[in-house]
């Protein structure tokens, strides 16, 4: 499967074809930036199965090899998440054993990718055209992800970026600080608090409604304390009913 498209005439023509994965390249293995990256993105695809959005033809994962060919060489880039919302289904292989992806090829571009700003040198901004080229060229001129999400980890800085035409064009947030994916029909924004130790910034997801999808523990959290409620419910009624002279065992005998 091969893509042309074309520049202005000062820059050269480039030509794309989407190829599976060769039995000899050698995936990129390099360690993360820091431990927060992949806390960060676990966080993120937590919310989304307690929420029971995850589905089979899903394919959702972090420092995955998205792969393309250009100009007749091969380039894998890893995003530190990426959300794709169809991917062809093989019946002799899992999702979740995959080491590489090719849009096109093997299902749908990206929906979504995101970077989880490091300490290097701006990778997460590169628009290098020349092999290999720069991620935000890949994402944006290559795969035409139609949306890149750049996040500041320690600052909480969210920079959400849509394919307008092309470019990738910043949005600004609503009134709540959410953005609105249509894709996933869902917002994103940053939350700040603590889990696993770590108290700094995160990516949440809310609802249409505008609730937060909770991890698990706050799901065993709201479940205490609901609990926690019903028991003073029912106490304060026992303790009505005998302030009535009603003895409470009894109308559970009866009942």
């Amino acid at each position: 499967m091969v893509t042309q498209f074309g520049e202005p005439k000062s820059l050269a023509e480039l030509v794309i074809s989407w190829e599976p994965l060769p039995e000899d390249f050698q995936l990129e293995d390099e360690p993360v930036e820091n431990t927060s990256q992949p806390i960060l993105a676990g966080a993120l695809r937590e919310s989304l199965e307690l929420a029971g959005f995850i589905q089979p033809q899903m394919l959702i994962a972090s420092n995955f090899a998205l792969c393309a060919t250009l100009n007749d060489r091969f380039i894998a880039k890893a995003p530190d998440w990426v959300y794709i919302s169809n991917v062809n289904q093989n019946s002799e292989e899992n999702l979740g054993e995959r080491k590489s992806y090719t849009p096109n090829l093997e299902g749908d571009i990206p929906g979504i990718v995101m970077e989880f700003l490091s300490d290097s040198e701006g990778g997460e901004y590169s628009v290098k055209r020349t092999y290999p080229p720069g991620k935000w060229f890949f994402y944006e001129r290559i795969l035409q992800v139609p949306v890149y999400i750049i996040f500041d980890a320690k600052g909480g800085l969210l920079e959400f970026y849509q394919l307008e035409n092309g470019r990738y064009e910043l949005q600004q947030p609503n009134a709540d600080g959410l953005h609105w994916i249509g894709s996933i029909g869902l917002f994103l924004g940053t939350w700040q608090g603590t889990k696993e130790a770590r108290t700094s910034y995160w990516l949440r997801w809310w609802d249409q409604a505008g609730n937060l999808l909770p991890w698990a523990v706050e799901k065993v959290e709201q479940e205490r304390q609901r609990t926690e409620q019903e028991r003073q419910q029912k106490e304060k009624l026992i303790n009505y009913l005998r302030s009535q002279g009603i003895d409470p065992n009894t109308l559970m005998t009866e009942e």
